[in-house]
């Protein structure tokens, strides 16, 4: 896997910022960039497993929350590839992957940087849909204000 990095400056404090990334219905808006029809399924804690499935196909990851601090900094690892609550044939596809969001704030205005380890054959589409994901977390981060 390839760690790809993006990053955009919002016009909004952290707080608003961390709401709108992990609230559910902001998610739903933001994350459906990433893949059609994605939902949360878990509680973001520290050490928690939380799937991101599609409620299109029924696929997705399992992650494991290997590090929170609220407002400020998130990270997961990729457990495996999920069809619901059971796994799919690409199992490895994901597996041993990490993504992280960390969100520094000065003047009211954040910039949130977000990793991601994309395995090769995915990266040119999420070179593409993590810029458009990242400008609607923007735009609706800074509409709520």
């Amino acid at each position: 896997m390839k760690e790809l990095q993006f990053s955009i400056e919002i016009n909004a404090s952290k707080e608003r910022v961390w709401a709108t990334l992990w609230d559910d219905a902001s998610f739903r808006d933001w994350a459906n960039f990433m893949d059609e029809g994605i939902y949360m399924r878990g509680f973001l804690k520290e050490g928690n497993e939380i799937q991101f499935i599609s409620s299109l196909n029924g696929y997705g990851v399992t992650d494991l929350i290997e590090e929170l601090r609220p407002n400020a900094f998130i990270s997961f690892r990729h457990r495996a590839d999920t069809k619901e609550s059971g796994q799919q044939e690409r199992q490895k596809e994901w597996t041993g992957g990490k993504e992280s969001y960390s969100l520094t704030e000065e003047n009211g205005v954040t910039i949130l940087i977000v990793k991601s380890d994309i395995p090769p054959e995915l990266e040119e589409t999420f070179l593409a849909s993590f810029p458009r994901a990242l400008a609607r977390i923007k735009t609706l981060a800074e509409k709520a204000q």
